[in-house]
């Protein structure tokens, strides 16, 4: 048991609590190191029909990884014997969402709230996604000099036509309806029912057909509709501005496209670190044809190369240190950032490989 995730047993079903509600429920190291070894009993535990996740406090599920922390290593070394901690975090990060991925059991993730970055990771690898009404969905890496990680790489590709590729660029954020529209969600209930779901999960009758068939049954009474997505309005626009190749030529679409809708688009792009946007795109196009556990290694190397840039440090003082808004980046503009750089952090570098083997 960890003191920032509570793990138990309730009938049938493991019950994981993210239980860091003054940060949002943001996953750090600890609790990567806690969920890892009871997802893996679990998987093993045939009295064990299903596995439900959810946040603490009312207000989050989970607002990421805890990047603050691992930037805040990155200004003194490690103790003796110990790996720098963006070592050590993104191996257990990675090595977590791929055990969800492969877990084989109904994984039931109750998105309450904020659901950013890391929690992306410990949901979407899941067969089921249940949102409220209160969420608040985004992948806001290119922000902190980073990248869509947690496997966005190859969930974002999957969105439906380019709207992945302006969610990993933009960060833009999304509700319940575009959730829905997009397919993160797969059922949404009202927040106000939400114990009330999990409570039928633990009760319910499992003889009754397959463990996924059983959940599938409450899920549906639970499900109500969640509206209109404004995301899905501006389909036809980010299909024509973000179906390029190079970063400089989807912001010359926004330009030409001229509606409100990319111009504040456009004025977003500006903001972010130029080095991330090219490096991300590269990704996203790389995971259109490549499976998960094909992008995972690629995406841990740029976990490595784009932590150690000092791209990564400014970003994080920006947005959740100073949260001035206001990142100096090096280099300043697209213009500036060399293919030869954004080449080199896709390349194999010694001590920053991930192999995971597919869990038993």
């Amino acid at each position: 048991m960890s003191d920032g995730v509570w793990m138990e047993m309730r009938g049938s079903v493991g019950v994981l609590t993210l239980n860091r509600p003054k940060a949002l429920n943001a996953l750090n190291l600890e609790m990567c190191r806690a969920l890892l070894p009871q997802l893996d009993a679990w998987a093993a535990d045939p009295a064990v029909k299903a596995v439900v996740i959810r946040g603490a406090g009312g207000r989050a599920f989970c607002a990421g990884g805890d990047v603050r922390a691992v930037a805040a290593s990155l200004t003194e070394a490690p103790p003796p014997g110990q790996e720098r901690l963006s070592r050590e975090f993104f191996r257990a990060e990675y090595a977590l969402n791929h055990r969800i991925h492969h877990l084989g059991k109904p994984y039931v993730s109750l998105v309450d709230g904020i659901c950013m970055g890391g929690g992306l990771g410990l949901s979407i690898h899941g067969a089921y996604r249940v949102v409220t009404e209160k969420l608040v969905l985004a992948m806001p890496e290119t922000a902190l000099g980073l990248f869509p990680d947690v496997g966005g790489g190859w969930f974002l590709p999957r969105f439906p036509g380019e709207s992945g590729t302006y969610l990993g660029l933009t960060g833009a954020r999304c509700s319940a309806a575009d959730a829905m529209w997009l397919g993160y969600g797969t059922h949404h209930v009202e927040s106000a029912r939400v114990d009330a779901l999990l409570e039928a999960i633990i009760g319910a009758e499992w003889g009754r057909g397959s463990a996924s068939a059983v959940v599938e049954e409450v899920l549906a009474r639970f499900h109500a509709d969640a509206g209109t997505s404004a995301l899905a309005t501006q389909h036809a626009s980010m299909d024509r501005c973000f179906a390029a190749e190079r970063v400089e030529d989807i912001q010359q679409a926004l330009e030409l496209e001229g509606t409100p809708w990319a111009q504040e688009t456009w004025a977003t792009l500006l903001r972010m670190c130029p080095m991330s946007l090219k490096v991300s795109l590269r990704q996203l196009r790389m995971g259109r044809g490549r499976s998960y556990d094909e992008m995972v290694g690629l995406e841990y190397r740029l976990s490595q190369a784009l932590t150690a840039r000092e791209d990564f440090r400014e970003g994080i003082r920006a947005v959740l240190v100073d949260k001035d808004g206001k990142a100096r980046w090096h280099p300043g503009t697209l213009g500036d950032v060399k293919d030869s750089d954004v080449e080199a952090c896709f390349a194999p570098r010694a001590g920053d490989e991930l192999v995971l083997s597919p869990p038993k």
